[in-house]
């Protein structure tokens, strides 16, 4: 019989339902907040400790409770009913456009067609360069404006912008560009967003539309702080800024991108960025480079750095209805393939590696932020906080700034060995000692005045980048050269700062400790324990523990063009959110992948990889086996801290420890290769071959670990 509670008294209400006071209500919204699911014992206990409650049956009580979750359950799904609602609206608005726009472009096409069927039965043209000339410059329905004078004043300024921005919305709306859709990725209410890439056009191009939770005015700020989402923008800076009369704003910058890998020069650019209001209440983000072409004003060119070309990109981002920006992204870029070697050439010139890069990388951040903004008490690892971004940051940003090496920064080269294959720079600035002379909780001392970073790269074949990045952060035993330990043999005692986090005589295991990922995955912060870590001989009677922070990405084989990437740096265990990090660690950038995904013909069948069901696993299969990403690039940065006076001893161990590294990969790389891969995912390897010797340790290894742990 249910029971009516009032002022604590139990009162018959006809058997219908249970009519609970404020009071009651929020003593079971209080313990439904700690724990949402109470067993029969915890509602007896606060029965016993409320005693409001008290009249009230236990059996009612545990009704409530499956109401109110049930009115969560509804609540959570109604609520993501209504976002989906919203994406969907916003992707529909974008599709029409679209439409629109294809409607209009096959309207000029017809009549361009016709006009140009009519002067051939009515003109007797000289040639045919002549009449196609003619019917052109005819169907254009204008001519080309003479440009007002352009030079360093605001007038010439202002004639720059505008004609950026005109051409910016031409590409943002599709015209200006011949646009196909990025392989692999399909439009949908939870896909990051609609990505386009160029085909056939100068330089190469890449078009992203997107809806995300964020205020048009936030979105601007966010994009036009390039360092904080752009992880391979080293600095930009606005060397000018003249407001305008329309109330937008002209500022021009020099912006510098680190060069992903040792055998290519970083590039700078030397931009105008121009920001205004549309009449629609739109806000765009528009910029360009400055050439002599233009005749604006001119930046001289900075040493080690190759010049790049910015053609007119930006941000559209239009108010949504019910809240949120629909952004539209444009990136065009000409980044001088002819400065790299020819190898290299196929990451200077795809627009698929530009979008992954780039418009994806944005389009993320935006995701990212908005998750954190719209659910701020979520603790799961689907959220980011600012200070563990702020983490993968700074590694991000030391491993390429070891990598890049600038003298700006401190680096400078030392003379080979005779080889160079190894390059050996060394750092003694003051900035980046920094905080590096510290003792740990467990009483051990790091002393260092000096840096060491042994860089170099290599080319991988017939090997998935994500399927090695994958299998060296999980088998990290097996990149590590037991024989090499240049600090104990020459008495040297460091501390766990001064090593990068595999130069150790020898460790027991690692253990994974995750901390944080992105909304797409795409990338993984952890915490990596290294247990049993024996630094010098005393260490073998008592060892160590040794952690390491690392961020992981590109560990997933399906996305097109993207680079696999781990990087790790030693920290105390008290894992303070300043502590010092010196990043090491591997950059895989895939070659071939870059140059097929490029191609309009390569769209169909890349997408449809991604089905589910049989046909879709063939297709995988096949691309997996015809070598989509059979060649690429992996480079590597080791960094040291260490004492001055020891500094030929530690560069002569680095080189070794390099070359030591590289065997490796290549003996692991030759394991996994698909070649040695037979029709049920077993490895194939003739007897009595090194592979199959290093397959059998691993093995081995696992077994008596596993032995160890469950006898322990």
């Amino acid at each position: 019989m249910s029971m009516s509670c009032k002022d604590g008294k139990s009162i018959e209400d006809n058997g219908k339902y249970v009519r609970y006071t404020p009071e009651q209500v929020e003593a079971l919204e209080r313990l439904y907040h700690e724990c949402p699911k109470p067993s029969s014992m915890r509602r007896q206990q606060l029965i016993r400790e409320c005693p409001i409650l008290s009249h009230i049956e236990p059996r009612q009580i545990k009704v409530w409770f499956q109401n109110r979750r049930c009115r969560e359950k509804q609540r959570k799904e109604s609520s993501r009913l209504q976002g989906v609602n919203r994406k969907l609206s916003a992707m529909n608005k974008l599709l029409m456009e679209e439409n629109d726009r294809l409607q209009k472009q096959v309207s000029q096409l017809v009549y361009e067609n016709g006009y140009f069927r009519k002067q051939t039965q009515t003109t007797k043209l000289a040639s045919k360069d002549t009449s196609c000339e003619s019917v052109v410059t005819s169907g254009q329905h204008h001519l080309t404006p003479q440009h007002p004078p352009r030079d360093a004043s605001p007038a010439g300024l202002l004639s720059i912008a505008e004609e950026t921005l005109t051409e910016f919305l031409s590409k943002a709306t599709g015209t200006a560009v011949e646009w196909v859709q990025m392989p692999g990725m399909k439009p949908g209410p939870d896909s990051i967003g609609i990505i386009a890439i160029s085909h056939g056009c100068t330089g190469m191009a890449a078009r992203a539309c997107g809806l995300v939770g964020l205020d048009p005015t936030r979105v601007a700020e966010i994009l036009k702080d390039r360092p904080s989402w752009y992880r391979d923008c080293r600095a930009v800076e606005v060397l000018n800024m003249l407001p305008t009369a329309n109330g937008g704003t002209i500022e021009l910058l020099y912006m510098q991108l680190y060069a992903p890998t040792t055998l290519a020069p970083p590039r700078d650019f030397w931009l105008l960025r121009y920001t205004t209001v549309t009449d629609d209440g739109s806000f765009v983000v528009c910029e360009r480079s400055l050439g002599n072409t233009l005749n604006g004003p001119s930046m001289p060119q900075v040493q080690n750095f190759v010049r790049a070309e910015m053609l007119p990109s930006g941000y559209l981002i239009r108010p949504c209805e019910g809240g949120g920006s629909i952004v539209h992204i444009v990136d065009h870029m000409n980044l001088e393939a002819w400065s790299v070697p020819e190898v290299l050439r196929p990451l200077y010139e795809s627009s698929a590696v530009l979008a992954q890069k780039t418009t994806m990388a944005a389009l993320r951040q935006l995701r990212q932020l908005t998750l954190e903004v719209s659910q701020p008490n979520v603790t799961n690892w689907g959220r980011r906080p600012a200070a563990l971004r702020a983490l993968s940051k700074r590694l991000n940003r030391g491993f390429n700034e070891a990598l890049n090496g600038f003298s700006s920064e401190g680096w400078s080269m030392l003379d080979n060995d005779g080889m160079d294959d190894v390059t050996i720079l060394v750092n003694s600035s003051p900035d980046k000692l920094m905080g590096l002379n510290l003792s740990f909780s467990d009483g051990f001392t790091s002393l260092s005045n000096a840096i060491l970073c042994a860089k170099a790269s290599m080319l991988l074949q017939s090997v998935t980048p994500a399927i090695l990045l994958r299998f060296l952060r999980e088998h990290r035993s097996e990149w590590v050269d037991n024989n090499i330990d240049a600090y104990s043999a020459a008495a040297v005692k460091v501390g766990p700062c001064s090593l990068p986090g595999v130069r150790v005589s020898n460790f027991g295991g690692q253990v994974i400790l995750p901390l944080a990922h992105t909304v797409e995955h795409e990338e993984l912060l952890e915490v990596i324990k290294l247990e049993g870590v024996c630094h010098s001989p005393e260490d073998v009677i008592m060892p160590r523990d040794m952690f390491l922070l690392q961020l992981c990405s590109g560990m997933d084989e399906n996305a097109v063009g993207t680079c696999a990437e781990l990087i790790f740096a030693p920290i105390d265990a008290s894992f303070a959110d300043d502590a010092p990090l010196l990043p090491s660690g591997f950059r895989i950038i895939p070659l071939d992948s870059a140059k097929e995904a490029s191609s309009p013909n390569r769209t169909l069948d890349l997408t449809s990889a991604l089905e589910t069901g049989p046909v879709g696993s063939k297709v995988a299969n096949d691309l997996k086996s015809t070598g989509g990403t059979s060649k690429s690039i992996m480079t590597i940065a080791f960094q040291f801290a260490f004492e001055s006076h020891m500094q030929e001893n530690v560069a002569s161990m680095a080189r070794k420890y390099v070359r030591s590294f590289i065997s490796s990969v290549q003996r692991v790389a030759l394991a996994l290769s698909p070649s040695n891969f037979g029709s049920v995912g077993g490895l194939r390897l003739p007897l009595g071959t090194p592979e199959a010797h290093t397959l059998a340790r691993w093995i081995c290894q696992s077994y008596r670990c596993g032995i160890y742990l469950h006898v322990t």
